[in-house]
C-alpha cells in the first residue's frame, strides 16, 4: 500500500489515497500504522475518498482505531494532498466529513500548497451537541477532575471539547495523568478532547491538548477552534478578530465571529512518502 506522511504543525497522520487503494479494515489499520516504534507512526490515519456530496471525503481514525468526526489539521493536509497530487486544480475545495461539509481555501506558492484556510462551521455550546451531562451550557463551570477543581467550558466543533483556562503554566501540567481523567469522565458520554489554556494576551492563547483516542498530540485544529470560541464566549478575546493559538507544534490563526462561525488558517506539510506491505 502506498502512503503519504503529512502533518499540520506536528499533528501527524498517515494519508491514504482511496481513489487508488482499497481499505477494508481502517480501524485495525490505524492501530497498526500509528505505532511509532514498529510501523510508520502517527496520531492516526486519514483516508482521502470520493464523495457524492463534495469534491472529496475525509475519514479520520485515531491511533486507538476509533473514528473521529473531524480533524482541522488533517483537513488542511487533505487540501494540500489533493492539489499537489493533481486530483484537483481548484483552490477552493469542498470536503465531506462526519461533522459536515467544510470549505478549504488553498494558498499556493511555487505550484504547491503552503497554507490552508478552513471554514470550520459554527461552535455549539448546547449540552446535547457536545455532548455533556449538564442542564445548561457548561460555561466556565467548576468541575472536579483528578482530585482538583477546574473551570471548564464545553463546546462542540463537530467533535466534543472541554476547554480549561488555567493560571498554572500548561507546560507544567502532567497531561499523561489528568488527560485520561477528563477523557473518560462521566460528564462526557462520548469521551472528550481536553484543551488546557493559558491567556497570553487579548488575542494570544497558549494550549496543550489531550485528544480522545490519541493522548497528547502536538496540535489539534478543532481544539484550537474550540479554545478560540470558548475565549470569545467567556469575554477573554474579541469576536471577529484574528486570535493566535500557540500549540506545541506551532501556531494557528483563528477568527471566531459573533455568531461563533469559525475560520482557521495554518500550514500543511508533507513529511515523506512510501510503501508498506500489508
Amino acid at each position: 500500500m502506498k502512503f503519504t506522511k503529512m502533518h499540520g504543525i506536528a499533528n501527524d497522520y498517515v494519508y491514504i489515497n482511496c481513489f487508488e487503494e482499497h481499505i477494508d479494515n481502517p480501524e485495525e489499520l490505524a492501530v497498526r500504522l500509528s505505532d511509532r516504534r514498529r510501523s510508520i507512526g502517527g496520531d492516526g490515519i486519514i483516508l482521502i475518498c470520493p464523495s457524492e456530496k463534495a469534491d472529496f471525503r475525509m475519514r479520520m481514525f485515531n491511533a486507538d482505531g476509533s473514528e473521529g468526526k473531524m480533524c482541522g489539521n488533517g483537513a488542511r493536509c487533505v487540501g494540500k494532498f489533493v492539489y499537489d497530487k493533481g486530483l484537483t486544480s481548484k483552490t477552493a475545495v469542498t470536503l465531506e466529513t462526519l461533522a459536515g461539509i467544510k470549505t478549504l481555501r488553498l494558498h499556493v506558492s511555487g505550484g504547491e500548497v503552503d497554507y490552508v484556510t478552513v471554514d470550520m462551521g459554527r461552535a455549539d455550546f448546547r449540552p446535547e451537541a457536545v455532548p455533556v451531562v449538564s442542564e445548561n451550557e457548561m460555561i466556565n463551570e467548576k468541575i472536579t477532575v483528578a482530585g482538583e477543581d477546574w473551570r471548564a467550558t464545553a463546546v462542540s466543533m463537530g467533535n466534543p471539547h472541554c476547554v480549561v483556562f488555567t493560571e498554572t503554566s500548561v507546560d507544567s501540567l502532567p497531561l499523561e495523568k489528568i488527560g485520561p481523567e477528563f477523557e473518560f469522565n462521566s460528564l462526557f458520554p462520548d469521551r472528550v478532547n481536553t484543551e488546557f489554556v493559558n491567556i497570553v494576551g487579548e488575542r494570544e492563547l497558549r494550549m496543550r491538548v489531550w485528544e480522545r483516542g490519541s493522548g497528547e498530540t502536538m496540535a489539534c485544529g478543532t481544539g484550537a477552534c474550540a479554545v478560540a470560541a470558548a475565549a470569545v464566549k467567556n469575554g477573554i478575546c474579541p469576536a471577529g478578530e484574528e486570535i493566535t493559538v500557540m500549540l506545541r507544534g506551532g501556531d494557528l490563526k483563528i477568527i471566531c465571529r459573533g455568531d461563533f462561525s469559525i475560520e482557521m488558517t495554518g500550514p500543511a506539510e508533507t513529511a515523506f512518502e512510501g510503501e508498506i506491505k500489508l
